[in-house]
């Protein structure tokens, strides 16, 4: 048997693309916000995750090149050792205020940060407590943690009731972790925080709790889940990431000092990998600086959002309610997927194709998101594009 003869036998891509309805690995050649160009053409965003608009953002970008030139392009090793400059301390203490916690932590990228985590934290004879429907990011995490012979168990999707039937046969003083999206990414939901807290709390369970999609997005000022529920010193951990509201690239993790010490000491996707690049950071710390100066871009954004989820569902569509910046339109099977997505993109609308096993079974979806920087013929036009596409394809 040849080891790669699972990738020669792999031809679900190469008949999409001959189908001419194949949604990835479009090359964006302009980013200019709420429009890109693509193959040559302007193109309304509704897929992205830059969601306070920030990427071409002046003040961010001048940040960027300002630190290229004083640090030039990488820091040439781990934060371990050699690779740590001071804007990664900067940021790291910017953040834990904005936040409410005692310290934070920086990883490279988002998603090594449940890897840096989860498997440093709960170690063999400890237990680990994750939703169903958690980022491919915890996934991984719970995967390396659970091949250290810790005890891994799954709840369903945002169902306080399902876990707390998990909790109850457990051991009560065994240590766990419980861990959950704060704003689930493919949905657009929010966990149930307030009965999680007390579950956790009468269970002898710390939270650790993703806000990738929920920072910028929800709580005060955009400081995420806990924040959103008044919940911010009951919450143990926030991870998340910069490559969403902050218009960057990189991970961190925020909560009390001892505990961030313990990870940044024992971590190996900290220690063994190479640090934020010096731009990264001071992209990352530059929208911060817009987000705290300019708040009022969290309000545009769940507006904007609203805008077309109303007007979505108002034409039939079936749209998964929520009140973040991710408004999801369920189609139902994978073919109906790719032919409605190369329709959105021929009349000028890019969305993203969300198909199984990525989704389950009937709840393929085109996945669209919005940004503060959205204005109303942007709006219009995605939800006219969605019902002129919908009745072509009897979806609507």
């Amino acid at each position: 048997m040849d080891l790669f003869k699972k990738c020669y036998d792999f031809t679900r891509a190469d008949e999409i693309k001959a189908a001419g309805v194949y949604p990835y690995f479009r090359a964006v050649e302009e980013n200019e916000g709420p429009v890109v160009s693509i193959e040559g053409r302007k193109i309304i965003m509704a897929g992205s995750n830059n969601y306070l608009g920030l990427t071409d953002h002046p003040k961010v970008k001048e940040a960027a090149i300002a630190a290229i030139k004083k640090y030039g392009t990488g820091c040439s090793g781990s934060r371990y050792l050699t690779g740590t400059i001071d804007l990664h301390v900067e940021l790291e203490d910017r953040l834990a205020k904005f936040l409410g916690k005692e310290a934070v932590l920086l990883f490279s990228t988002g998603y090594q940060t449940a890897q840096g985590i989860i498997p440093t934290l709960v170690q063999r004879g400890e237990y680990l407590i994750s939703d169903k429907d958690n980022h491919a990011c915890i996934v991984a995490g719970n995967l390396i943690a659970r091949g250290a012979t810790v005890e891994l168990f799954r709840y369903k999707h945002n169902n306080m009731e399902d876990l707390e039937r998990v909790l109850n046969k457990l051991d009560k003083d065994t240590p766990k972790l419980i861990v959950s999206d704060g704003v689930f990414s493919t949905g657009g939901e929010i966990v149930d925080l307030p009965t999680m807290v007390k579950l956790a709390k009468s269970n002898n369970a710390k939270l650790l709790i993703d806000d990738a999609h929920s920072v910028g997005v929800i709580g005060k000022g955009g400081r995420g889940t806990a924040s959103e529920f008044g919940l911010v010193d009951e919450v143990d951990m926030t991870m998340g990431t910069f490559s969403k509201t902050f218009a960057s690239l990189g991970g961190f993790v925020a909560g009390e000092a001892k505990v961030i010490d313990y990870i940044k000491h024992h971590a190996p996707a900290l220690i063994f990998s190479a640090s934020p690049t010096p731009s990264s950071v001071a992209a990352a710390l530059a929208a911060l600086n817009v987000l705290e100066a300019e708040p009022e871009r969290v309000g545009k954004l769940v507006s904007n959002a609203q805008f077309v989820r109303d007007g979505l569902t108002e034409a039939g569509f079936n749209v998964i309610n929520g009140r973040t910046g991710i408004v999801p339109v369920i189609v139902g099977s994978d073919e109906l997927a790719f032919m409605m997505w190369r329709k959105l993109y021929d009349a000028g609308v890019f969305v993203n194709a969300f198909i199984s096993p990525g989704v389950p079974q009937g709840r393929q979806m085109m996945r669209t998101s919005y940004m503060a920087t959205h204005e109303e013929e942007h709006l219009q036009k995605i939800i006219d594009t969605f019902k002129s596409v919908g009745k072509e394809i009897g979806l609507i």
